[in-house]
């Protein structure tokens, strides 16, 4: 269903590129909404597809063995929607909030049954008795219900006839809802816990098309998370889990379309 969304969110832009493209051709043709922008605010909502993953820093002794990482991830396709509000500064700068709701579904890889080279324990890690991993051990399916704000600056061009190219950043405050960060259950009891409460960075270009009705952008966005994700296990749990992973932080490439 998500590949399909994104599939369906691809080809929809595609279409209405080419059928824009055809408009701007005719050079005596009559500028659209040329008062839109002048507005003080404005309001619209978004669709968008999403590639997600996640970026992993290894602890380096309990999550690699010798130059092979022990935890690895895999990415996968979701959706979301969301709101816009637009408040304009002037000409070529807008102020963008766009708060959504996103969902996503990862999975990690945890290949550390190697570590019970270490249930000894040292001056710094307690001993552990091993426990023999298996498939529900070793595989967390992460799901995700998470609740984006983001709040952009937006430099846009001139307009040429319907169109109009922008770039934009900032930053993102996003709750997971499913973080399982208060649980006191972890990964020994396969359940996997990450922050609730997390702060990103985002990058888009885009470019606006103008209708007699309403204006609609295709675009793309990159979001990365900047603080670390990643909630300890328990002190009693063997260091096949959260121990082996230093830093956690999800990353998104977000094909968007707005309706304004």
């Amino acid at each position: 269903m998500n590949k399909f969304l994104l599939k369906a969110l691809v080809l929809a832009s595609v279409s209405v590129a080419t059928f824009a493209d055809a408009q701007f051709r005719t050079r005596n043709r009559m500028d659209k909404l040329e008062d839109f922008d002048q507005q003080k605010f404005s309001w619209g909502f978004y669709l968008n597809g999403n590639m997600l993953d996640y970026r992993i820093v290894l602890d380096p002794r309990y999550g690699m063995n010798d130059n092979h990482n022990l935890v690895t991830s895999k990415s996968s396709t979701s959706f979301g929607a969301g709101l816009i509000a637009k408040f304009r500064l002037n000409d070529y700068l807008d102020l963008r909030l766009e708060p959504g709701l996103q969902f996503a579904q990862r999975e990690l890889n945890f290949n550390t049954q190697s570590n019970d080279i270490y249930q000894d324990g040292s001056l710094t890690n307690p001993p552990f008795i091993p426990i023999g991993l298996t498939e529900k051990d070793r595989i967390r399916e992460i799901k995700s219900t998470l609740v984006d704000i983001p709040v952009l600056l937006e430099l846009h061009g001139e307009r040429w006839y319907n169109s109009r190219p922008y770039v934009a950043a900032g930053v993102n405050y996003i709750v997971n809802l499913q973080s399982n960060s208060d649980s006191t259950d972890d990964n020994m009891q396969q359940v996997f816990r990450s922050t609730t409460h997390n702060f990103a960075w985002s990058a888009e270009m885009g470019v606006q098309f103008y209708f007699n009705k309403f204006k609609l952008t295709p675009a793309v966005r990159g979001t990365f998370f900047m603080n670390n994700e990643m909630v300890a296990d328990n002190a009693t749990t063997p260091p096949y889990w959260s121990a082996a992973v230093s830093t956690l932080q999800t990353r998104a490439i977000m094909f968007v379309l707005k309706f304004e």
